[in-house]
């Protein structure tokens, strides 16, 4: 599963610091939606297109191992990271939410948004940054019935 990061992760707001640092607001459900996803077996990558060491220090906390920052051409990473990955792209999860996403989302298995960008076969009910990474996580958990096991994990 493959992720964008601002409008995907975040809510889309770009902040910046006085001395002109970019600031972006993660979501704690989103960011245990994705560490429960791994843990279930799918690898978890981001790829953005613009560049943030905050995006570097969450992916760090998260253990997300592959991720693409400052990327102009998300279908040519895409393809690489497919190919290193040996899937092919039908084997793939796609979550963007905007006009340069299209080109992955147009050709991945399973594409899908946040509700604030309808272009793709999954709309999530939630907001981009506000849980909507978190519904994806989980439905796709689901839908490879992994979801019950990761549940178990916390009632015991």
């Amino acid at each position: 599963m493959i992720f964008d990061v601002d409008g995907v992760l975040t809510d889309g707001t770009l902040l910046y610091g006085a001395s002109g640092e970019a600031l972006k607001a993660f979501s704690a459900h989103d960011g245990h939606g994705l560490k429960m996803l791994a843990a279930s077996g799918v690898s978890c990558a981001l790829l953005s297109g613009r560049r943030s060491e905050a995006v570097t220090q969450r992916a760090a906390e998260l253990g997300i191992e592959h991720v693409f920052q400052g990327v102009e051409d998300k279908l040519a990473v895409f393809q690489q990271l497919i190919g290193q990955q040996q899937l092919t792209a039908n084997q793939t999860g796609f979550m963007g939410d905007e006009l340069v996403d299209l080109a992955v989302l147009t050709r991945c298995g399973f594409a899908c948004a946040p509700h604030e960008a309808p272009a793709a076969r999954y709309v999530a009910r939630a907001d981009a940054g506000r849980g909507a990474v978190r519904e994806v996580c989980e439905l796709v958990m689901r839908a490879q019935r992994t979801f019950d096991a990761a549940l178990a994990k916390y009632l015991a």
